[in-house]
């Protein structure tokens, strides 16, 4: 354990001791609320309130000026505030998203890179059907792995609302499924502020601050900057920093006669250990512990030993030369460094008119190095050494000699793993605006004409054609294998331990540019008649895509036959192919929704909606279809002192759903369709005063659909299966799952303190869309406790995962169909407990 652990662990204890000495003695002092910290916000057209009530103004997924109350709203919007964040414990902007009834974040392999389920939208992986927006405008107008690793979340964000359907068909980028839509905190009327220093017991240490200010006097001027800045070893230590870096955030607002306009920039430069697939036993079907050498909740594949990379790229033709390559860092890990600079206007004028716009600019460079599983589980060295040379065809009676890369010999019984050490580089740069003009056309009816611009492009290569040759087991040594007759030395793996295959994948080499344009039109009627609230819209998005990548062959890459590990490589030609495409599709929705009183609505909704092709499915498919999406949702939100609730019932209709297959025999392309049934339910019940209980939970029914054909797999054997998808469910996602908060409040002459344990349980899922997979059901346990001191200080401690659970979120993703052999499976588990305690001081 590292000196900087046992110092935070010590900071923890003493923290803990604290807070529990605290509630003893001041448990029966309990008379008067805390007051209120002075982070007075300057007056807003729309007016924030706590996220559990109905009267709250949301402004996501409408197109009213200043937005619209909960109660009114024809669909169902999830809202969290800055404190409530703090209260949910996320570990990261994903794990957030859980906020949601029906969005399962896979909050499994660190900081970012997660895969995202939306309740019947099938996905498979990384999270098509979630769209992250910053103050209404959305990060990236295209979906792609890197959303959620474009910013992190801090004391800037001031809340966060989250849309699943409805009308967010019409707005921005037309996403169907999950708009996240993160809003920044501003400046104040009356300097204000606050800065936290957090500890926690991976090795964390993290500094964050805000400060809000009015610019002159009087001037209607507001400014805002904050930020934070971390290092963590992280809960699975790879031996370096597995966290670190920061982020900055400023705003500049300013109150005009009619309205506001507000500008802010955003700076991230940050990198996150990515984790990916572990060896774990798999003794039963859906059962799960951990493999020897190897905890599934605190282990990696990241080490000292495999840090430093070097990736052999460009071949030589001279014998005796060496390759051409690039030096790779894995502690760089799946991180960010990224830029925004973004903009909103909004205007309402006495005669009826009303507009609003918002744009956004993007660029950066969103990195990736990291191990990525091969498909292939543990096996003990000698078997790998004897497979592997007759894959390429070496002779049988060679004498083996292995060590690790500090020079000791390696045993040749220990278990060994194979792992795909990768470095991706993404650049990329978007420009959005979204303009709204309303006029109210008579009373109670508002109609609203908008435009969608986005300008994009992304340049996208990797170099991760090597496999590494590991020791299965935590923080591991790279192995060295040369083969001998006697005569001849053969290098089954070069001096770091690494080779390629036997025979060559498209994925090895890959470079590719691609730019974008989306342009959409819509028109939306909003129309108050007494008790009953209408609205519809249309949309006609239209999409031009174009790019080139480069062709790739394969070889010896340095003209020797002796050096075995690179002699059927695959690298880069100097030549292109060039795609382009373009498509337009529409989108609609009309919804309704009848105020039964002050304080309870009922509604329901239809929508179409339509996912256009992204870069990737260009790639992949030539031709890709326009998925369409038909969702139907009726719902219920009531409110009284004892009791809130907003209950909604959906079906959701899936055609033209692409997937891709790589088989021996080359690429297979299926295209099918899905039906969900669902009901997603937010519940908060008082039963007496200070003490609350919050149940969040969806049950989904989905079946895949719309495919009769068998479905080619390759099995755990290698032998080349089929099997129908039709009504097997949707893979990864869970039929039922759900998070109970019982939480008490305790008012005390001093200010006051808060407890809360959160019980999360999600049900059995399957990796693979033939139910070839199990991934069991796992429940986890986290806690919360915050006590205010007066109105400055604030001492918070939270734990995730205190009971170390094993909870699996993905099987083998590199093999479609059967996944475990021998008891063991390559899969991904939550990450083991950990306890974070942090200071703030308000100002």
């Amino acid at each position: 354990m590292s000196t900087c652990k046992q110092f935070n662990r010590q900071v923890l204890a003493l923290a803990i001791g604290a807070m529990l000495a605290a509630g003893a003695v001041h448990a029966q002092d309990a008379s008067t609320q805390a007051t209120p910290s002075a982070d007075q916000s300057k007056p807003k057209a729309a007016e924030t309130k706590s996220a559990q009530t109905l009267d709250q103004v949301v402004v996501s997924g409408n197109s009213t000026s200043g937005g619209i109350k909960r109660i009114d709203a024809s669909y169902s919007i999830t809202t969290a505030t800055r404190d409530q964040i703090k209260e949910l414990n996320p570990i990261s902007v994903s794990d957030l998203l859980k906020v949601s009834p029906g969005v399962y974040p896979e909050s499994s392999g660190g900081q970012t890179g997660a895969n995202i389920e939306v309740a019947g939208f099938p996905s498979d992986s990384g999270a098509p059907f979630v769209t992250l927006q910053m103050n209404g405008s959305p990060l990236f107008p295209k979906w792609d792995y890197f959303t959620d690793a474009m910013f992190r979340l801090d004391d800037t964000i001031d809340r966060v609302e989250a849309l699943q359907g409805g009308p967010s068909v019409l707005y921005g980028n037309g996403q169907p499924g999950l708009i996240a839509n993160f809003i920044l905190r501003e400046g104040t009327g009356t300097p204000s502020g606050d800065v936290g220093l957090t500890y926690g017991s991976e090795g964390m240490v993290r500094l964050d601050g805000f400060y809000g200010f009015p610019i002159g006097k009087d001037s209607g001027w507001y400014g805002s900057i904050g930020g934070f800045w971390r290092r963590s070893d992280g809960v699975r230590d790879p031996q370096f920093a597995a966290d670190k870096g920061g982020q900055l955030t400023a705003t500049l607002s300013h109150d005009l006669q009619h309205g506001s306009i507000m500008f802010y920039a955003r700076d991230l430069k940050d990198k996150n250990q990515f984790v990916t697939d572990t060896p774990i036993l798999n003794p039963a079907p859906g059962k799960f512990s951990a493999y020897p050498g190897f905890s599934p909740l605190t282990g990696t594949f990241g080490s000292n030993a495999d840090r430093h990379q070097f990736f052999e790229t460009t071949p030589c033709f001279t014998a005796g030369c060496s390759p051409g390559g690039i030096n790779v860092d894995m502690a760089n890990g799946q991180g960010g460094d990224v830029h925004m600079l973004g903009g909103n206007l909004d205007l309402a004028f006495d005669n009826g008119w009303a507009l609003s716009d918002k744009f956004i600019f993007v660029a950066g460079n969103m990195d990736t190095s990291a191990f990525f599983s091969t498909g292939a589980n543990p096996t003990s060295l000698s078997g790998f050494i004897s497979d592997t040379s007759a894959s390429f065809g070496l002779p049988s009676n060679l004498t083996a000699t292995a060590t690790y890369t500090n020079g000791k010999p390696a045993n040749m019984n220990e278990n060994v793993t194979v792992q795909n050490p990768e470095y991706i580089h993404k650049r990329i740069q978007s420009v959005s605006n979204e303009f709204h003009l309303s006029k109210e056309l008579f009373e109670g009816n508002t109609l609203t004409f908008g435009n969608y611009t986005a300008v994009f492009s992304e340049h996208h290569s990797e170099a991760n054609g090597s496999n590494q040759l590991l020791q299965a087991k935590n923080n591991p040594n790279p192995i060295v294998v040369n083969l001998s007759d006697g005569t001849n030395t053969y290098a089954l793996t070069d001096s770091r331990g690494t080779f390629w295959n036997s025979q060559p994948q498209s994925w090895m080499a890959f470079n590719e540019r691609w730019h974008a344009t989306t342009t959409a039109f819509f028109l939306a009627d909003e129309w108050n008649i007494g008790k009953w609230r209408l609205d519809g819209g249309m949309r006609i998005q239209h999409d031009d895509i174009g790019g080139s990548f480069q062709n790739t062959t394969s070889g010896d890459l340095d003209n020797n036959p002796y050096t075995v590990y690179n002699n059927n490589a695959e690298y880069l030609t100097n030549s292109y192919q060039h795609i382009s495409g373009s498509r337009s599709a529409p989108s609609w929705t009309v919804g309704a929704n009848y105020a039964l009183s002050k304080n309870m609505s009922v509604y329901g909704r239809v929508n179409d909606g339509v996912f256009l092709p992204s870069f990737d499915d260009m790639v992949n498919l030539q031709k890709p279809p326009t998925e369409k999406i038909h969702n139907m949702e009726v719902g219920f939100k009531y409110q009284a002192p004892w009791i809130f609730a907003d209950i909604s019932a959906y079906r959701r209709l899936f055609h033209g759903v692409p997937y891709s297959i790589m088989l021996s025999s080359g690429q297979v392309n299926l295209v099918y369709g899905s039906v969900t049934k669902g009901l997603n339910a937010q519940v908060t019940v008082t039963p007496f005063e200070h003490f609350s209980v919050a149940l969040s939970g969806n049950y989904m029914d989905g079946h895949y659909s719309g495919y009769d054909s068998c479905v080619p797999y390759v099995g755990q054997d290698g032998s080349n299966l089929c099997s129908s998808i039709n009504g097997k469910r949707l893979d990864r996602q869970p039929k039922l799952q759900y998070r109970l908060t019982p939480s008490y409040t305790m008012p005390t002459s001093w200010g006051s303190m808060k407890f809360w344990v959160t019980y999360e349980h999600m049900g059995d899922r399957y990796g693979d869309q033939l139910q070839q997979q199990p991934l069991g059901s796992y429940y986890a346990l986290s806690f919360g406790a915050i006590a205010n001191i007066g109105q400055n200080w604030q001492l918070t401690l939270r734990g995730t995962n205190m009971t170390n659970q094993i909870g699996i979120t993905e099987g083998n993703a590199r093999l479609f169909g059967f996944a475990s052999g021998g008891g063991v499976i390559l899969a991904r588990s939550i990450e083991g407990r950990e306890v974070n305690f942090q200071a703030k001081y308000k100002f």
